[in-house]
């Protein structure tokens, strides 16, 4: 899918909560093929309004598998970005959004084409 969105002139970019020492482990992790940059103190994430508060109850849970969110960002706001996409051609001007807060599901490859190759235009 990558190839499809270099053709129109895109590039893929993630950003991740996780501090800069900890995007190592999760391109190994995850096995990502694309540029992933940190917003650990969560800067962009606010700026997209995005971001928001995790609960203590969800907090104890992440922490019960094994997910320190202090740890992973190097900070104690205890936020995480709702998971979304954004296409953004060369002008800056976002095109296509897509926003779910339930992070199971995502975008449709086919979807997030055809927005790409409707922005391009």
């Amino acid at each position: 899918m990558g190839s499809q969105f270099s053709e129109l002139g895109f590039q893929i970019i993630a950003i991740s909560p996780d501090q800069p020492s900890k995007l190592h482990e999760t391109i190994e992790k995850q096995n990502i093929r694309f540029t992933l940059l940190s917003d650990s103190s969560m800067t962009a994430s606010k700026a997209f309004g995005i971001a928001y508060r995790v609960d203590e109850a969800t907090l104890k849970a992440l922490a019960e598998h094994g997910i320190d969110l202090q740890a992973a960002s190097g900070q104690a706001h205890h936020l995480l970005p709702v998971p979304a996409v954004f296409v953004v051609p060369s002008n800056g001007i976002i095109q296509f959004e897509y926003i779910n807060p339930d992070y199971s599901v995502r975008a449709h490859p086919e979807l997030l084409s055809v927005a790409a190759r409707l922005a391009a235009k």
